[in-house]
């Protein structure tokens, strides 16, 4: 690793001593970002002047760009002295003003100040991403949580551009060709928060008032796809998520403005800048587009705005704690969502799809607690994963559920009015929680937020033939569990609700007085975290009947168990695929159909056994034909069934012909054929060798956007050629100008259509060339290339022999192998433990 990365890794004890003697107030950035259109020019001036107090002669900046060329400290030029990382400085005061000249550089990871040229009409368009740590890419800052200050922005732009920042523009300054905007300071927010944005973006204004307050609103998205831009909808959540949290928190919202701009290559889903919220523009359907995505949205803008309270207002210390406001947010936002909106199946869209993203992380061996342990920055970024978001909000679930709601509200509104503008630990939100409920907590948290693994619940009859619920915590042993158990009857064909049983267990084996039912449901309406099993009975019944249960969530929770334990070799792969053949095209929540169809491609392609995966890829691409053409022309789930289609026909070429005809403009009755769908085609074709170069050009010819060039480049990359998937690995390693999107795509290409054929070769590569990667290139960028090309193997001999010869890699890094050697472990256990053919 080199100097410069080595000390970009900041460490929690560091930062921590440094915040004991370094007080911050103010920092003042200005940028000049006139000569970004120019695409030659790599870096802009950043000029950073910071005020603090000190209590010591001597620390140090952090920042990270092309130079650094003046540092003045209490009006005295000091020499510079900067490693790439950091900017140490000595002979401070008690009261100090530092004044820092450096040239920061233009980012295509997403990563600081990243620059995107629109295709479409040659604007360029500006924007920061920071969390957790590339403020510093930026301008000189204090790179932790905890060392908050008052931020002013002065950014000067090309004349014509919107250059937003978390507060409104001040006063804005007009020259020829320029202006120069100066934005109101902001409050006292964590460096990672801050935010710039810049260019000729489309804008729609709005309103939020409640009482004296008035919010403005803004939404905003490059000029070219404004046309899709469902801003009403968006503007409408925006105000329903106002008047929920203003009145859930009795906090009225704190930064002044709300703006939401939707971002091209944006690495996230949304991050929670106070006033000027960033979102992919993933968010912005440039086609046909189901209510489950729309419904995504809205939970992301609510998540989102959560997080003005919970993690802006009051923010974590250090990144062990990052779950104070993820887990928060996660769960505050599917509340208000199923709440205040439309969207009232959020819940059953959370059980069924983030708390499987929980599941699967909390069964890694690099699994770790809610509140976990975060040594230094390359492990926080790691850590915003399944266990920090879906697993806690479940846990906080669970928890109003043990407290109360009200009590649960009132605790968060103590915390904010205690805590405001300043930064927290696990400790003081529980101090809050128990104020209020008048509960004992600790013992709890230790349970569900200080230990790591997930238990798994089911029912056993004993040798008296009494009934058992048996709870297999793993190491964690026992949990205590609220929870209810839904018992179901057979009515005709029907599965009907008889009721509901209401009980806590928190040990090994408790016994239980469940009568027989049809299908009995453990943790029927989802209240705490656990799989749970179905026992043999059950089973059966939801084989023949699970499409005729009324209810969302319900369904979304049987989904969820048949998913779980098809994914722990419990369930054989054929009968999961039987069961969703029967039912998956009777499901009427498309969030969920979308989950389920996923979660099937990926069983037939990972967990089939080999003498039986042909045979299954293809009868599974006999079900999504079949189903896209019963499906009801012009719904969502015609477009689901669409979308599966085209992923399977990548696997599978004896339907090429009918994709053809789609892309011949002749698609079942009601399918829009846009340019999304298009994409998804001729990658299928490409991939099966169905389509060639001159083919894809034909329809980037059709589609010459951004959107476009990224699906060229993954449909030319998909093509089984070998020298195809060659110039693609190479590309992935070597070519340092590919964007992170156009990473992903060359990554994607290269792996398509699980052609091992075509891609072992590079196995040893792989392990040969991951140090060096993670040490050359950013970290957003370094993860892509560490997992998108981690060999399929048939076994775990090379993947072993590399952790056995790199104990001493970086800790990030060996993280990240570790848990893609476990999913290729489960993978390979489950196959071998398949039926040897197809039922």
């Amino acid at each position: 690793m080199t100097s410069a990365n080595a000390s970009a890794n900041l460490t929690r004890e560091e930062t921590a001593e440094r915040a004991a003697h370094i007080t911050v107030s103010s920092v003042r950035v200005e940028l000049d970002l006139t000569g970004a259109p120019e695409q030659a020019r790599t870096g802009f001036p950043s000029v950073t002047t910071l005020t603090f107090d000190a209590d010591t002669d001597a620390t140090w900046l952090d920042f990270i760009g092309e130079s650094v060329t003046r540092v003045v400290v209490n009006d005295e030029e000091r020499d510079v002295r900067y490693d790439g990382a950091r900017i140490l400085l000595d002979g401070l005061g008690s009261h100090n003003v530092v004044r820092v000249e450096a040239v920061a550089a233009y980012s295509r990871s997403g990563e600081g100040m990243h620059r995107f040229h629109d295709p479409v009409d040659g604007e360029t368009y500006l924007y920061t991403q920071y969390e957790p740590a590339d403020a510093r890419r930026v301008m000189a800052c204090f790179e932790q949580p905890d060392m908050k200050a008052k931020y002013t922005f002065d950014v000067t732009a090309p004349a014509g551009w919107h250059v937003l920042s978390n507060q409104s523009p001040e006063r804005v300054h007009e020259g020829i060709g320029v202006q120069r905007v100066e934005f109101a300071e902001t409050q006292p927010i964590s460096s990672y928060i801050t935010a710039v944005a810049a260019g000729p973006y489309a804008r729609i204004d709005g309103e939020w008032s409640r009482g004296d307050q008035r919010i403005d609103l803004g939404v905003l998205c490059r000029a070219s796809l404004a046309e899709h831009l469902e801003a009403d909808e968006i503007i409408e959540v925006t105000r329903q998520g106002l008047d929920f949290f203003t009145d859930a928190f009795a906090y009225p919202y704190p930064w002044g403005k709300y703006d939401q701009i939707f971002l091209p290559e944006y690495n996230l889903g949304a991050m929670e800048n106070p006033g000027l919220v960033t979102f992919t523009e993933s968010y912005i359907h440039r086609g046909a587009a189901t209510d489950a995505q729309r419904g995504g949205r809205a939970n992301t803008i609510l998540h989102e705005m959560a997080h003005m309270w919970f993690g802006d207002l009051v923010t974590m210390q250090w990144w062990d704690d990052l779950w104070l406001k993820e887990s928060f947010a996660d769960y505050m936002g599917t509340h208000a969502s199923a709440a205040a909106t439309r969207f009232t199946d959020a819940w059953a869209r959370f059980a069924n799809s983030r708390k499987t993203w929980a599941y699967r992380q909390d069964q890694l061996p690099t699994t770790h607690p809610i509140v976990a342990d975060i040594p230094d920055l390359e492990a926080a970024k790691l850590n915003f994963d399944g266990i920090t978001y879906a697993k806690g909000a479940a846990v906080l679930k669970q928890l109003v559920a043990y407290v109360g709601e009200e009590a649960f509200f009132e605790g968060a509104r103590r915390y904010f009015r205690g805590h405001a503008f300043g930064n927290t630990t696990l400790d003081d939100l529980l101090d809050k929680l128990e104020e209020v409920s008048g509960e004992d907590l600790r013992a709890w948290s230790r349970a569900w937020l200080e230990t790591s693994g997930v238990a798994a619940l089911w029912l056993e009859t004993d040798a008296e033939g009494r009934r058992v619920l048996v709870q297999d915590g793993g190491e964690a042993g026992p949990r205590p569990h609220r929870l209810r158990i839904g018992l179901y009857d057979l009515e005709g064909e029907r599965l009907t609700l008889r009721e509901r049983i209401g009980i806590r267990v928190d040990q090994d084996r408790t016994e239980v007085e469940i009568p027989d039912a049809a299908l009995v449901l453990l943790n029927d309406d989802d209240l705490t975290y656990a799989k749970a099993r179905l026992d043999e009975s059950s089973l059966d019944a939801v084989a023949r009947s699970l499409s005729t249960l009324e209810d969302d969530l319900v369904r979304g929770l049987v989904w969820s168990s048949l998913w779980n334990a098809t994914r722990d070799g419990e369930l054989a792969v054929a009968r999961y695929l039987e069961i969703v053949g029967r039912h998956a095209p009777a499901e009427p929540n498309v969030a969920l159909l979308t989950a389920v169809l996923q979660n099937a491609a990926f069983a037939v392609q990972h967990y089939a056994g080999e003498d039986s995966r042909a045979e299954q890829r293809r009868q599974w691409l006999e079900t999504t034909w079949t189903s896209l053409q019963d499906a009801d022309a012009g719904s969502d789930t015609q477009l689901a069934w669409a979308r599966a289609f085209a992923a399977a026909a990548s696997y599978d070429r004896s339907r090429a012909q009918q994709v053809r005809v789609i892309l011949d403009g002749d698609a079942p009755k009601g399918l829009p054929i846009d340019a999304d769908v298009r994409w998804l085609m001729m990658t299928a074709l490409a991939t099966t060798g169905d389509a060639d170069a001159e083919m894809i050009a034909e329809e980037l010819a059709k589609d010459a956007t951004a959107a476009g060039r990224t699906a060229e480049i993954r449909a030319l990359a998909s093509r089984p050629d070998a020298d195809v998937r060659a110039a693609a690995w190479d590309a992935a390693w070597n070519d340092l100008s590919l964007s992170n999107d156009h990473l992903d795509a060359t990554i994607g290409g290269f792996r398509a259509g699980g052609r091992r054929d075509l891609t072992d070769a590079f196995d040893d590569e792989y392990f040969a060339r991951i140090r060096d990667a993670w040490s050359e290139r950013s970290i957003e960028l370094a993860q892509r290339l560490v997992v998108g090309l981690f060999p399929a193997s048939d076994s775990t001999d090379s993947v072993d022999a590399w952790l056995d010869a790199n104990s001493d890699a970086p800790g990030a890094l060996l993280r990240l192998v570790i848990e893609q050697r476990d999913d290729l472990r489960r993978e390979l256990t489950v196959r071998a433990a398949q039926p040897s053919s197809v039922r």
